[in-house]
């Protein structure tokens, strides 16, 4: 049988290579297109790479952890570079496009929503908006019942002996998270003393790096977009670049960043 693969029919190149169906005659339309599905791979991959790292982080197995957000930084260096791409697309040509999208927008993606959600970034309203798009609906409310990576962590923390208050342990994660002194605390020590805590420090230092990724992708999309359409609406309905203005102010993980202040 393994004579028989070739490398399109291992990749199933034939199917991937006719995926693309422009709806125009706009010469930039397949760059649209391949960026976007292209991004969904890269997505699809950070969303492998979460599920096992946390499972390990709940198992208090940091090391083959640390190499999947490893890579999933990586990952999104990626995703980040594909706003250059995108980013040669000038006003007039994305004008030839854009009436053909109808409501479509990136935030529509299901796996962009997941991995916000498995970073903590939760939000029902966002799950219900997929209850159309297959069974996303469902997985992004059963994602809600279960550990976000971080709340992983800080349970990971507690039971390693970090004074975690109890309404951080305990809360509702359908909710968004909200920062905690006894956090902040646990970090700094842990910040201070590098040495005795050296797995629990790189943990907090790969989370950085998740965040910090995952910001700058959030700044090339909103700049990308300013770039292209300036400030009209969204295909989506959102008001376009202060919608994603206000998002660039959402953290995932506070206290890694306020403990800094601390230290």
């Amino acid at each position: 049988m393994s004579r028989s693969v070739t490398y399109s029919s291992y990749l199933d190149l034939g199917r991937i290579l006719k995926a693309q169906h422009p709806a125009s005659d706009a010469h930039d339309e397949l760059l649209f297109i391949i960026v976007h599905q292209a991004s969904e791979l890269w997505l699809k991959l950070c969303l492998h790479e979460l599920t096992s790292a946390r499972v390990a982080i709940e198992s208090d197995n940091l090391r083959p952890a640390f190499k999947m957000l490893s890579r999933v930084a990586r990952a999104q260096g990626q995703l980040i570079q594909s706003w250059d791409v995108l980013s040669t697309m000038t006003p007039h040509d994305y004008s030839k496009i854009r009436p053909h999208l109808g409501a479509s927008s990136g935030f529509q993606s299901p796996q962009y929503r997941m991995m916000e959600f498995m970073l903590g970034g939760r939000d029902a309203k966002h799950a219900r908006l997929h209850d159309k798009t297959g069974d996303w609906g469902q997985r992004l409310r059963e994602e809600m019942e279960r550990n976000s990576l971080y709340d992983a962590s800080l349970a990971l923390l507690n039971r390693r002996g970090f004074p975690i208050d109890q309404s951080v342990t305990e809360r509702d994660l359908t909710a968004p998270y909200l920062a905690h002194a006894s956090v902040e605390e646990a970090w700094a020590t842990i910040y201070r003393e590098p040495q005795e805590h050296w797995d629990l420090y790189e943990l907090a230092e790969k989370l950085v790096d998740l965040e910090y990724h995952f910001q700058r992708w959030r700044f090339g999309h909103l700049k990308t977009v300013e770039r292209i359409i300036g400030f009209k609406r969204g295909t989506g309905g959102t008001p376009g670049v202060p919608y994603l203005e206000g998002v660039l102010k959402q953290a995932f993980f506070p206290e890694l960043l306020s403990v800094r202040t601390a230290i």
